[in-house]
């Protein structure tokens, strides 16, 4: 592997973390939880220097959860902890009402938060917490709560599921098995692990997981589709931008990750199933275009990722990136993202349809797009 000074610069500093998170066990500990973050300078949004990473879902009565992390400091450390926001009136106003802060002024940090409701209405908080950069030491924490429509829901307590980190959304399969798509990152071989359920969230373990070639390793941030004819389709970022894999056994054993016909920066992207049974993309730029971080498009497939439609544009400013979305029962998609995580630190949010992406009219559907974004969190 041809390693450039910033990598092998970045190789030490991880091989470093890890040995001093081995000697450091305290993000094993459970984390604080504490609510109404407004009240504490610490967590107050005006506080903040750094504000990125987000994820959104949607209740079947359209309670709008949200959460991203955030720290004092501009950067991805010890500050960081993760932030929980809800609203009831379509995103138009927001309240933070819990924040997850492992031990405050500690070496811990908390970080890469997922929201998801399960098929039996429950809202999953899911996070990492680790001391550091470094994947391999890392944990998948999560908290959940059986009155996703409260202002205030009654959450249990904080548990570690599994090593690694999740940056993206579990998938249920025909089975009825729940998939984690976790990651243990760049220092390990078959880093983009597959966990899974089959007791509707009680306990997990790792099924199987796909190696990413070294010279090509990044942060994995693999997603996970079933595929109508019953395989599995994994998408992950790499150093060059998407690679993909396939199972054939429901997430067991997976083909080493190869670069797929997506082109892509190395960042976050997001693709999942729609109630029609069509796949929804959201990345940077067109289909067949290696773009930065900008112009984040949303695309559909009728025939699971073999072609894909025009994209439709959300947004096209640089410093975009990590969308995250939800499809509603009535069809509507809400999607999130961050835009420029250490001067603006916006979470934003925006609301279409399939059939938004899909419309001949573009351009009332760009406009629609751009008219239905509303601010989650700022500066």
């Amino acid at each position: 592997m041809k390693l450039t000074l910033l990598s092998l610069l970045l190789l030490i500093l991880c091989c470093t973390e890890r040995l001093s998170a081995q000697e450091n066990q305290a993000f094993r500990n459970a984390p604080k939880v504490i609510n109404d973050p407004g009240n504490f300078y610490k967590y107050a949004e005006h506080s903040r220097k750094f504000s990125g990473i987000p994820s959104i879902t949607v209740t079947s009565n359209g309670t709008l959860w949200a959460t991203w992390y955030a720290g004092m400091t501009s950067g991805e450390d010890a500050n960081n902890y993760v932030v929980l926001a809800t609203s009831k009136d379509q995103g138009v106003t927001w309240k933070e009402i819990l924040v997850v802060d492992p031990d405050e002024k500690g070496p811990v940090r908390a970080y890469d938060p997922e929201i998801w409701i399960d098929p039996a209405g429950k809202l999953w908080l899911f996070w990492a917490q680790t001391i550091g950069l470094e994947g391999s030491v890392a944990g998948v924490w999560a908290m959940t709560a059986n009155d996703p429509d409260s202002e205030n829901p009654v959450w249990t307590s904080a548990k570690r599921l599994s090593d690694g980190i999740m940056m993206c959304k579990p998938t249920v399969l025909s089975t009825g098995e729940w998939l984690l798509p976790v990651s243990t990152w760049r220092l390990t071989d078959e880093s983009a692990k597959v966990v899974v359920s089959t007791d509707k969230g009680a306990n997990w373990t790792v099924k199987g997981a796909c190696n990413v070639p070294e010279a090509d390793r990044e942060f994995d941030e693999h997603m996970l589709v079933e595929r109508k004819d019953g395989s599995l389709w994994m998408l992950l970022r790499t150093r060059y931008g998407i690679a993909e894999s396939f199972s054939k056994d429901k997430g067991k054993s997976w083909s080493v990750a190869k670069p797929s016909a997506l082109l892509h920066t190395s960042s976050r992207f997001f693709i999942r199933r729609l109630n029609s049974g069509n796949l929804l993309l959201i990345k940077h730029g067109p289909i067949a275009v290696k773009t930065g971080r900008s112009h984040l498009m949303a695309f559909i497939s009728k025939d699971d990722g073999k072609t894909w439609s025009r994209g439709l544009l959300i947004d096209e400013r640089a410093g975009v990136s990590y969308p995250d979305a939800q499809q509603a029962a009535d069809g509507k998609i809400y999607v999130t993202y961050d835009y420029n995580r250490t001067l603006d630190q916006q979470i934003i949010m925006t609301v279409f349809t399939e059939k938004d992406i899909l419309s001949e009219d573009y351009d009332a559907a760009m406009v629609k797009v751009f008219n239905e974004r509303k601010m989650i969190s700022k500066k």
